[in-house]
């Protein structure tokens, strides 16, 4: 009879030190993975006649044949394979991207087998540029969702560049792990054009971002793309009105900037131009994203993904990205930029 009552007093403080230990709700932490990648000129070997295209066709001068062209998706794709690893198993939910010609080669691109695996799926509209180079994005549908997209066109600026076309804004709505984000992937243009063209620009994207808070004031913005100027540059602190210190931030409407102390500080950029470092490639958020609560996504932390198989690392361009050309050389690289990422986290039960 003792035996008997010792032994159920141990079963029973036994279930009590079960319980006790065991926390009142079992949560678990959750990143997601956002990124950005200029992919220099992935074009096709084939002519189009309605696109400026012939640099990149076997009798161009890039002399962009089927070898060359299969070495660039292969490239890529291991390049795009990896982004946000650190932290999400299965890589980046969203990837914005710049300078593709058109859907084969991101059909293409997403039948390689380091992406094929992932199952990424790609948007992409046919845009204006003279070029044929399109704004494009990427995701992973385990974990992004889109339910709308469209093309949103730079109207106005032909008369602004005397009759030259730039690229659209790319806005994608949907379904990131549970919530709802907006993506609008840019390639605004070159340094080749003056600065206001850049600020044009700035402006149509400040009005698409207000028009989306009309309807939505509390939609969670992410501005992203290879924006041809720096974090500091008037046509990202004025015409777009992004703040580059979080202690400027006053609403949660407000649009924040992450990469200026990057750039500025650590000396760290995306392209290197005459031995010095630009931070073009950015990805900018309403402020409602850095809002510190972890029972939503919030802002973790930003970095520049440059691991050292995509950096020449000898020579006058030590430390800049591995390029595909270089002088009209083909390099068998990757791209003349580096990718940037995001991390958001939050607690989830």
């Amino acid at each position: 009879m003792r035996k008997t009552i010792l032994t159920a007093v141990a079963v029973l403080m036994a279930l009590v030190l079960m319980t006790a230990s065991r926390p009142e709700g079992d949560f678990r932490t959750v990143y997601a993975g956002i990124a950005f990648y200029n992919l220099e000129n992935l074009f096709d070997t084939i002519d189009d006649p309605t696109k400026n295209d012939e640099d990149f066709t076997p009798n161009g001068s890039y002399h962009w044949g089927t070898m060359q062209y299969t070495h660039k998706l292969h490239n890529l794709s291991a390049v795009l394979s990896r982004l946000c690893t650190d932290r999400v198993r299965g890589g980046a939910a969203f990837i914005g991207l710049a300078e593709v010609e058109n859907a084969t080669v991101l059909e293409d691109l997403c039948n390689e087998p380091e992406l094929k695996e992932k199952g990424l799926q790609f948007i992409h509209y046919e845009g204006e540029d003279g070029r044929g180079i399109d704004v494009a994005a990427l995701y992973n549908p385990k974990m992004f969702k889109p339910k709308h997209s469209e093309l949103i066109p730079a109207t106005g600026y032909r008369a602004l560049s005397g009759g030259y076309a730039t690229r659209g804004v790319l806005h994608i709505e949907g379904n990131m792990l549970g919530e709802n984000f907006h993506f609008l992937v840019n390639h605004w243009p070159s340094r080749r054009s003056e600065s206001p063209a850049r600020e044009f620009l700035g402006r149509i994207v400040r009005q698409i971002v207000d028009s989306i808070q009309q309807v939505e004031p509390d939609a969670r913005i992410v501005i992203m793309g290879d924006l041809n100027d720096d974090p500091d540059n008037k046509s990202i602190t004025k015409a777009l009105g992004a703040k580059l210190n979080k202690n400027k931030i006053s609403s949660p409407q407000d649009l924040y900037d992450p990469w200026y102390k990057i750039l500025r500080k650590k000396g760290q950029g995306t392209l290197m131009y005459d031995g010095m470092w630009n931070l073009f490639d950015q990805i900018i958020f309403t402020a409602n994203i850095f809002n510190g609560n972890r029972s939503s996504f919030t802002f973790f932390k930003n970095e520049i993904f440059r691991p050292e198989w995509i950096t020449n690392t000898s020579g006058k361009l030590k430390g800049a990205p591995k390029r595909t050309t270089d002088s009209g050389v083909w390099k068998d690289g990757y791209s003349d930029h580096f990718p940037t990422q995001i991390y958001l986290v939050k607690e989830m039960k």
